[in-house]
């Protein structure tokens, strides 16, 4: 069952606009057209610039090759699954780019670009997590919902053996720095446990 890292470049997702501006701290029900205006031309200037690339891996259960304290975190929210995909995302570093030219120039549009960033890499992860949910149905599987290092009991160290495992670094440009922060920003880690389908 375990399988060499492969890489994943999907389509664009759409674009949920409402979560952007979720992501921006905008919550009410109106949005001010000078907003929606800013909003629109962030999407028209980013999109065409966005790489939306994963990097995977399937691994059988129970894992090895992780600190013990990550894989008994992992593993107690596996429970009953028979196997994990691990996995990285990132839309590329042009979005960091974009963000720190406007936070000079137009620093409102580089929050706003910075919630479109958000939203961007969330809408990956879940196209990535949709196609191999559709994958697995397929087999007579399901997918557990995903989780990521730093949340829960799992620590966020757990990323350095994630980025390593998945070889991400060379296959998707995605490196870690000694604080634990990505590189381009605008990333993800994941686990997802992969469990049959009850009868």
């Amino acid at each position: 069952m375990m399988s060499a890292p492969s890489v994943k470049q999907l389509p664009p997702p759409p674009v949920d606009r409402r979560e952007v501006l979720r992501y921006a701290g905008h919550t009410g029900a109106g949005v001010e057209e000078p907003l929606a205006l800013l909003l629109e031309e962030c999407i028209k200037e980013t999109l065409p610039r966005l790489r939306y690339r994963v990097v995977w891996q399937e691994l059988p259960l129970p894992l090895s090759g992780f600190d013990p304290t990550e894989r008994m975190a992992m593993e107690a929210r596996l429970s009953g699954c028979r196997s994990v995909v691990m996995f990285a995302a990132t839309v590329g570093v042009e979005m960091d780019r974009l963000i720190t030219r406007y936070s000079r120039l137009r620093p409102a549009k580089a929050e706003l670009l910075d919630a479109l960033g958000s939203e961007r890499i969330e809408a990956l992860c879940d196209a990535f997590c949709e196609a191999l949910a559709a994958e697995k149905k397929g087999e007579g599987l399901l997918i557990a919902p995903r989780f990521s290092p730093g949340y829960g009991k799992l620590p966020l160290t757990a990323q350095r053996e994630l980025i390593a495992l998945l070889d991400a670094s060379r296959k998707i440009g995605l490196t870690l720095n000694e604080s634990l922060l990505m590189s381009p920003t605008k990333s993800v880690t994941a686990i997802v446990g992969i469990y049959e389908e009850s009868v």
